[in-house]
């Protein structure tokens, strides 16, 4: 009697169709995926971007006092960050990038200290630190370097820029595309600030005097291009170190110690 064996063909099935179907379709859904997952998170990418346009907006044109609205902004992309799934590394607060990061930041500390000392000390140099908003006594001096300067600019930019923003942007994008997107931004960012600069600053105000109705736009476009520029040189500090207190040890050089030495200057032009 010979035995009777069935098979996927005896019984009217496909031998490998069934299995090479649902790959596809495995396949298919695998992809569905991935799309879905690149257009949420380019869509919290541009969010941030959205609301930190929303914060410049507040501060420069509403008024809304910075000494609040710093920290409140920074904890909100931080927790909005963390939310959409980006890890401490990816926003340079990792704990074992924390010494590295203040290493770099105090050295740039350093060179910015002697290039300021150098400036002020040179009379063609000078009048750059003679602006009339730092004019100040040595007390209030003090308390706009060391408190209202990190808390009110530095804390929200550094997290805003070269923290959430580069996290989302590094998910997108190669790192000098990071560099250049998060340093671009940052640029644009100051262009309210910009538009007071010609008045504030003396060296400023006399190099665009003969620019005429030209004069206010050659300041914006001056500093949105001259900040960008630092926002690469923060940027790098930030990539090289893995540590945002790198960028921020920068950023308090260049504002802070620009307001000490700023004092400084008035006294000698006196």
């Amino acid at each position: 009697m010979t035995a009777l064996v069935t098979t996927p063909s005896a019984i009217g099935g496909p031998p490998d169709g069934g299995v090479v179907q649902s790959h596809e379709v495995v396949r298919r859904h695998r992809l569905a995926l991935i799309a879905r997952g690149r257009r949420a998170r380019l869509a919290a990418t541009v969010v941030v971007v959205f609301a930190l346009a929303a914060v410049n907006l507040a501060n420069h044109v509403l008024g809304w006092d910075t000494m609040w609205l710093g920290p409140v902004g920074a904890v909100a992309l931080l927790g909005f960050a963390r939310w959409q799934g980006l890890s401490w590394h990816q926003l340079g607060l990792a704990r074992r990038t924390h010494a590295r990061g203040i290493r770099w930041g105090l050295g740039v500390v350093a060179v910015v200290g002697l290039v300021y000392l150098v400036g002020i000390l040179l009379p063609t140099t000078r009048t750059a630190f003679l602006d009339v908003r730092y004019h100040l006594p040595p007390a209030g001096a003090l308390f706009t370097a060391f408190v209202m300067i990190p808390v009110g600019t530095i804390l929200l930019e550094e997290v805003a820029f070269r923290s959430v923003l580069w996290g989302f942007l590094s998910r997108h994008a190669r790192m000098w595309q990071v560099v250049v997107g998060s340093s671009v931004l940052f640029g644009l960012w100051h262009v309210f600030p910009a538009m007071a600069s010609a008045t504030g600053n003396e060296a400023i105000g006399s190099a665009v005097a003969g620019l005429g109705p030209f004069a206010k736009v050659a300041v914006v476009g001056g500093t949105v291009l001259f900040t960008a520029l630092g926002g690469v040189l923060a940027g790098e500090l930030r990539r090289r170190s893995g540590s945002l207190f790198a960028s921020v040890g920068m950023h308090w050089a260049t504002n802070s110690l620009g307001v000490l030495f700023g004092v400084l200057a008035w006294r000698l032009a006196a």
